[in-house]
């Protein structure tokens, strides 16, 4: 059996870390945060570049080494820079530890599975991103008001598919991919000013979301590099 050190890098207000650390902690794998900060341009850094050419976060990195017969212990390094691609790695690597993805058996689910979660990927979380919201305000626009938008729009694709496919959570009674990348969004969504009673499925099911223990110590006011003004007593840090 292989040992292994899993690294985050990651921002403590950052949707796409938070996926991350809550995936973390429903499969109780132990890891080590590494804060980022993106107010300091330390994205742009080249020990963040090195790993992450996109100069952005997180970044998931998992040494494993084992012992070898033959030529003593041999060790390999994981570095996987876009949050998608390492829930995705998670739930290969770990199937069985708090599963994210419906049985193989139900392809239609995992499909609204992922489905939802690239709604959240590709339409909702890029137009909260500190880098597009900089890269609008030179077009003299409201910056709050163009994110709260278009937020809007990619919940109301979100809340058409879920009332469908939702129980407890958004594809059934188990919290999946799609639940892991919805509940970051929902917060960068309240930060921005969106009325989620627009949104009766979508706020029940993050509402739900916040009372799981693995969940809550992934909010971004309880992080290792959340500012002092920002914490709240939600327990434990991110990282382990």
């Amino acid at each position: 059996m292989p040992n292994q050190v899993i690294t985050l890098h990651t921002y403590f207000r950052s949707s796409c870390s938070a996926r991350l650390r809550i995936a973390l902690n429903l499969k109780s794998l132990p890891y080590t945060s590494i804060p980022i900060n993106l107010l300091k341009n330390e994205h742009h850094g080249t020990k963040n570049t090195s790993l992450n050419p996109s100069a952005s976060v997180p970044t998931l990195i998992i040494q494993k080494s084992e012992s070898s017969n033959n030529d003593g212990p041999s060790s390999t390094t994981i570095v996987i820079p876009q949050s998608l691609a390492a829930l995705e790695y998670l739930e290969e690597a770990y199937p069985t530890t708090y599963p994210l993805l419906p049985p193989v058996s139900d392809l239609n689910a995992r499909t609204t599975v992922r489905t939802l979660s690239n709604i959240i990927a590709c339409d909702v979380q890029p137009v909260t991103n500190m880098r597009i919201l900089k890269r609008v305000a030179p077009l003299g626009v409201d910056r709050e008001t163009w994110s709260k938008e278009l937020v809007e729009d990619g919940f109301r694709a979100y809340e058409a598919i879920a009332e469908k496919t939702a129980g407890k959570y958004s594809v059934g009674d188990e919290i999946s991919m799609a639940d892991v990348c919805l509940l970051p969004a929902v917060w960068g969504a309240e930060r921005v000013g969106v009325d989620l009673g627009q949104f009766p499925v979508i706020k029940g099911i993050s509402e739900r979301l916040e009372e799981v223990e693995s969940v809550r110590r992934a909010h971004w006011r309880c992080q290792d590099d959340t500012p002092e003004e920002f914490r709240v007593g939600f327990g434990a840090g991110g990282g382990q």
